[in-house]
């Protein structure tokens, strides 16, 4: 089949079957959507981008971008204790992104909305000379005031985070080449967490009902912690001996020439897409039986307390972190 001739039968073709359902979008065929109003509810707002060598490797293929793109916007939303409802898309398409490649994104982009429950709102697409570039925002719904903001954590709290840490992070090196494992079904397993985040939606309702504050890792666990730190007002103690690791990051460590310097390297390296929250000691078990019932593990590496910024600890020792994440220039 021959490709589209323009953006109106790309729209056409490509992205008005992801509007389908959605009464909100028109079929794509405004260029506004009209989002009715839920009485008792907020609309949660959220977006993120990705560009070509930044966020993603040049090689990594078209769907498997378009599924990082919205998961990477999943994740906020599920920190956010947010339920998701739909999504706008814009895209900068460069010369090489013909119809095969823009198909194959489209089609990402509907296999992972089947998997979360949503639906394409809207949104524009042009071209670009420089590297693919593609944005989305991301909407949600909280009960009314029931949004989990980085602010609202107490001296006192237990800060936990979901999965394991440093996946991302090992995951990008072995993308990259940067790092061989002893393992190629390790080495996949790893570039395939860098390459497609397993975002934590089925937290969203316990983080809401127990949390009083949370954050998405995305840029480090030492980095976003600080932001729910600064924002809360506290300072967070994180002891990084009780950092939950994947088999293969535990691998990783065991064969470091430096112990220390490499949990901090997991702690701070990105990419994980999980999820760090502050919560009072009363509703840890609560919290904890939720996430359970979920499937979705959670592990109490710290606590908040009086002061501000985060203090890092290894074998009862206090460490220095000289970057506590990736910067965003």
């Amino acid at each position: 089949m021959s490709g589209p001739s323009d953006e109106f039968e790309w729209i056409a073709r490509g992205l008005a079957p992801l509007a389908e359902g959605a009464p909100e979008a028109f079929g794509l065929l405004d260029d506004a959507a009209a989002i009715p109003s839920r009485p008792g509810f907020d609309l949660i707002v959220s977006k993120d981008a990705m560009v070509e060598g930044v966020h993603f490797l040049k090689e990594d293929s078209p769907d498997l971008v378009a599924r990082k793109l919205l998961r990477v916007n999943l994740s906020d939303l599920a920190a956010k204790g947010a339920d998701p409802y739909g999504y706008f898309l814009a895209v900068a398409w460069p010369d090489k992104f013909g119809w095969p490649e823009r198909e194959a994104f489209a089609h990402g982009l509907a296999e992972d909305q089947a998997r979360f429950g949503l639906k394409l709102f809207g949104g524009d697409t042009v071209a670009t000379p420089g590297p693919l570039t593609c944005s989305l925002t991301i909407l949600g719904w909280t009960p009314a005031g029931r949004m989990v903001r980085r602010a609202g954590a107490r001296a006192g709290d237990v800060i936990f985070v979901s999965g394991t840490i440093g996946d991302g992070y090992l995951g990008l090196l072995c993308a990259k080449g940067l790092w061989v494992t002893n393992s190629y079904i390790e080495a996949d397993w790893l570039a395939d967490r860098y390459r497609l985040p397993q975002p934590r939606s089925g937290l969203a309702g316990a983080l809401r009902d127990h949390a009083n504050a949370a954050a998405d890792v995305s840029d480090g666990l030492i980095a976003d912690a600080a932001k729910v730190a600064s924002a809360s007002g506290v300072g967070l103690e994180i002891d990084l001996d009780r950092l939950p690791l994947s088999e293969a990051a535990a691998a990783w460590l065991a064969r470091a020439a430096s112990p220390v310097e490499a949990r901090i390297e997991l702690a701070t390296g990105g990419d994980d897409y999980e999820i760090v929250c502050a919560v009072a000691p009363e509703n840890a078990p609560a919290l904890l039986a939720a996430a359970e019932r979920a499937g979705i593990a959670l592990s109490p590496i710290g606590t908040a307390t009086a002061g501000s910024g985060v203090r890092v600890f290894t074998d009862g020792l206090e460490v220095e972190v000289a970057q506590a994440g990736y910067v965003h220039r």
